[in-house]
């Protein structure tokens, strides 16, 4: 079966009152233009194609570059008129096309999978996914007639005119018209749609503009003779994001789901409600996430770790059998067997090799830290390479900045770093040397030598 697939995300949205084009406003971390865009591909589109904006296009291909198709939708002139501006690209490509809108993250692969299914399995020209009502008043009712569709009532023509074309032309009956001034319906729109491809193209010059001045693709329903609707599998599926207390509800529904699915493979939170994964994160088997802990962006976590409590790792990775306590990463990297913190910062370009140890009150940025180092207390290394079994004593700090530029510190395996020790850079401290306490070291000390005192000086060789 030939797939192409249509991400609607032209709309204004301006009931999110923001600068920022509504498909861009992120769910747990994942713009929502992006939910869509992944899901049609994972049910076999073969091509996808976005409907932007004039005012949203630049925004949206920065997010999403080469991986889809653009069509710009000109005018506001309503749903089928967003797919309508596909046909170019899509007729004849294959010979069914999904139709989702740019905020709906909602909805699922398994409920995408069975609406395909049944349009296949019932040769429909249109098949439609529905949810329960359930409070959902800006979302369009679905008239039923035994299995079949006959229309959808959008909530914006509730009372008035119905979302439906005229009956000289289109064949609107009795039962469309009991249906058109109420929102007595038990199933809403889902905003989902499969076409017969050849027929979608041919049934859109026939939508003609409802009350409100928008021609609508649900218009469609009372259009084909073989219509059908499936359920979704979560009521949740429908819900859509039109201003910022409906994102606050959606975004919560997504943080309840990502949770679930990793707790049931294998990873355990004590207090579930306190955690915030994002949707591109991943963990381990067998982690256990203490309260209070957000795991943000691209983090990646390895098996058997402990996270937490009130820990913040932003696009970072965590090898296997570690331990983050209270302390905050940034693009930062903890091989396995290493631990950080409490009220530690990896900042951008940290980098801890095996078993490592980071106490607390630790602040890194852009260094390396190899094998086996410690840092048990507080102290700041930045633009520096920590050597091989290297042991930092407390309040070690690199200078690395003179004003103008930023300068590095080489700390060589096996050398002892002693407590207040300044290492003014660029400088190196050789293999197996050592400072002592208050030393502040402004050259390079050869290896296996003492250096102490202000500035500090040789005193004896350590060999």
């Amino acid at each position: 079966m030939s797939l192409s697939g249509v991400v609607m995300a032209a709309g204004e949205g301006r009931r999110m009152r923001s600068r920022i084009s509504k498909p861009l406003h992120r769910i747990c971390g994942r713009e929502m233009v992006r939910y869509p865009v992944e899901l049609l591909k994972s049910a076999g589109a073969e091509r996808v194609v976005v409907v932007v904006s004039p005012g949203n296009q630049d925004a949206i291909r920065q997010v999403l570059g080469d991986s889809v198709e653009y069509v710009v939708q000109p005018q506001r002139d309503g749903t089928a008129g967003a797919v309508a501006c596909c046909e170019g690209l899509l007729r004849g490509a294959a010979e069914r096309v999904m139709v989702i809108g740019g905020d709906s993250p909602l909805v699922s692969g398994e409920s995408v999978e069975r609406l395909l299914n049944k349009h296949v399995a019932l040769t429909a020209q249109m098949t439609l996914l529905t949810a329960p009502a359930e409070g959902k008043s800006d979302l369009g009712r679905v008239i039923v007639d035994g299995d079949r569709v006959r229309g959808i009532v959008e909530a914006a023509d509730a009372g008035g005119a119905p979302d439906m074309p005229s009956s000289d032309r289109l064949g609107t009956n009795a039962l469309d018209m009991h249906y058109a001034n109420d929102l007595s319906s038990p199933d809403v729109n889902a905003g989902v749609y499969c076409f017969e491809s050849e027929w979608l193209w041919q049934a859109l010059a026939a939508v003609r503009p409802s009350t409100s001045g928008e021609r609508y693709l649900t218009a469609l329903a009372a259009i084909g003779a073989e219509v059908f609707a499936v359920g979704a599998g979560d009521p949740l599926e429908a819900l859509g994001v039109n201003d910022r207390v409906q994102l606050s509800v959606v975004e919560d529904a997504m943080r309840r789901r990502i949770r679930e699915r990793w707790m049931l493979e294998g990873v355990t939170m004590s207090d579930p409600l306190s955690v915030y994964i994002d949707a591109d994160a991943t963990i381990g088997m067998d982690t256990v996430i203490l309260p209070n802990t957000m795991l943000l962006g691209r983090t990646g976590i390895g098996e058997n770790c402990e996270i937490g409590p009130n820990s913040t790792i932003r696009d970072s990775t965590i090898g296997n059998n570690c331990r983050v306590t209270s302390s905050a990463l940034e693009e930062a990297v903890m091989e396995d067997h290493t631990d950080i913190g409490p009220f530690s910062h990896l900042r951008p370009g940290s980098y801890l090799e095996s078993g490592v140890h980071i106490g607390n009150y630790v602040e890194v940025k852009e260094s390396r830290f190899k094998t086996g180092a410690v840092m048990g207390h507080f102290g700041y290394a930045g633009d520096a390479t920590i050597g091989a079994r290297v042991n930092v004593g407390a309040g070690m700090i690199t200078c690395n900045y003179d004003g103008k530029d930023k300068h590095r510190t080489v700390v060589e395996d096996d050398a002892f770093i002693g407590c207040d020790t300044m290492l003014v850079a660029p400088v190196t401290v050789g293999e197996g040397s050592k400072t002592g306490a208050g030393a502040v070291v402004i050259n390079d000390i050869p290896p296996a030598r003492l250096a102490v005192g202000v500035p500090a000086t040789i005193k004896r060789n350590l060999k």
